[in-house]
């Protein structure tokens, strides 16, 4: 899985489409404002699938379909950014579906008007993994997006330092404090974070019935303030992780063979392999003796509010929905239906199992342009209490009277 400059692409919510365009069946975006010409339909489809082998795949999945239907298919390489797309997507060479989009860029393009509904039935929940992938399409109530793999971090363990996998962080903090053990992550970071905030009662909005509120942040409540504490905790009074780790850091601790334990995602699969270590990855332990509700990131694809084609695109979008999973799980991602993680293929990928297990339990990062006045105050108030200049409490106070400022700015 492509670390997708990972969390922070998913987290920031600015680089992601159309720019520099390479195309198939002569796709350009010029090709996307023909809906008809003789009769003959055109359906233009933008990927920002990132891996390198997913595109090939997809055009030859998409042109299969067209061919079957007689529908030429134009399918374009998208490398641009989220500006870009907006702008385009009000002209003639707006595409019809897009593919590869996290999941919390959905709410911008909503409020823009750029999403088309998706219709009812179309997903059935029965067929996926946890309610994570649909909540992470829903916005106000509604589905605009359609999911199809997913991503969440779980625990690394080096086998050669930690012999049992702990069945909870009070168990791994006292493991992790014996000589020659350890433990690290990205302490200061939010996405890494959420976990230990959300899993004891903790929320960033609140989720009525699948409308996020921005005006009720739970980031100061009693159980997100005992997560903060046991965050700080690591670093003061454990003396288990730096105040300054950062991502990068943390890695390298594993990597080297300084920590046994390790949190982090999919995206670091292929550097433990690298580095030869006897390692292997497990579901997140307890916290507070319940099953630690990370982030989930999920990518979609969804169809524009302002196709000419809607009726062909979704035609189109059942077919990639039914038949995406191999493309995805050869790429090293989880896919977020029962089918898909059941499959021979993807049960031949040990380590992604644990992922997937863990996506059961995980949340959706929220999906409204709220949350993109969290990430930044969530950050520094994070590294301040890690260096010791607040406590928990205040910590969680500052945090929802930064974000609510944030947001009054929007």
């Amino acid at each position: 899985m492509v670390k997708n400059k990972k969390i922070l692409s998913l987290i920031m919510t600015t680089a992601l489409m159309m720019g520099t365009l390479a195309g198939c069946s002569g796709g350009s975006k010029d090709a996307a404002a023909s809906s008809s010409s003789g009769g003959d339909k055109t359906i233009t489809v933008w990927s920002h699938m990132t891996s390198e082998s997913e595109f090939p795949k997809l055009q030859e999945l998409v042109e299969k379909w067209g061919k079957d239907k007689g529908v030429k298919v134009n399918c374009v390489d998208d490398k641009g950014k989220t500006q870009e797309y907006m702008q385009a997507a009000d002209s003639s060479s707006a595409p019809d579906i897009m593919i590869g989009i996290p999941h919390d860029n959905l709410g911008t393009f909503q409020k823009a008007g750029l999403l088309a509904e998706v219709p009812s039935g179309f997903l059935d929940p029965s067929k996926y993994t946890s309610k994570g992938p649909i909540d992470a399409v829903t916005i106000g109530g509604k589905q605009y997006g359609v999911p199809y793999a997913q991503e969440t971090v779980s625990l690394f363990i080096n086998k050669d330092k930690a012999k049992e996998v702990p069945k909870s962080f009070e168990e791994l903090v006292t493991k992790a404090k014996e000589p020659g053990v350890g433990f690290s992550y990205s302490v200061n970071a939010l996405f890494y974070n959420l976990g230990f905030l959300t899993t004891q009662g903790g929320y960033v909005f609140k989720n009525n019935n699948g409308t996020l509120d921005p005006n009720d942040i739970g980031l100061s409540n009693e159980g997100a303030v005992k997560g903060l504490q046991f965050i700080q905790d690591l670093v003061i009074k454990d003396k288990l992780i730096a105040p300054d780790t950062t991502d990068d850091i943390a890695k390298n601790r594993f990597m080297s063979g300084d920590a046994a334990f390790y949190i982090s995602g999919a995206w670091d699969t292929s550097s433990a392999k690298a580095a030869n270590i006897n390692y292997e990855i497990a579901p997140m332990p307890t916290f507070g003796g319940k099953n630690v509700t990370t982030a989930l990131g999920v990518q979609t694809a969804f169809v524009a509010e302002k196709s000419p084609n809607k009726d062909l695109a979704w035609d189109l979008m059942k077919y990639i929905q039914g038949n995406i999973n191999p493309i995805i799980i050869d790429s090293g991602r989880i896919p977020v239906t029962k089918e898909g993680v059941e499959s021979d293929a993807f049960k031949a990928n040990k380590d992604m199992i644990a992922f997937s297990e863990q996506a059961k339990y995980a949340v959706p990062m929220p999906n409204i342009p709220a949350m993109q006045a969290v990430w930044t105050p969530a950050g520094n108030m994070l590294t301040a209490m890690t260096a010791g200049q607040q406590d928990p409490k205040t910590t969680g106070e500052e945090m929802v009277k930064q974000v609510k400022e944030g947001i009054a700015q929007q």
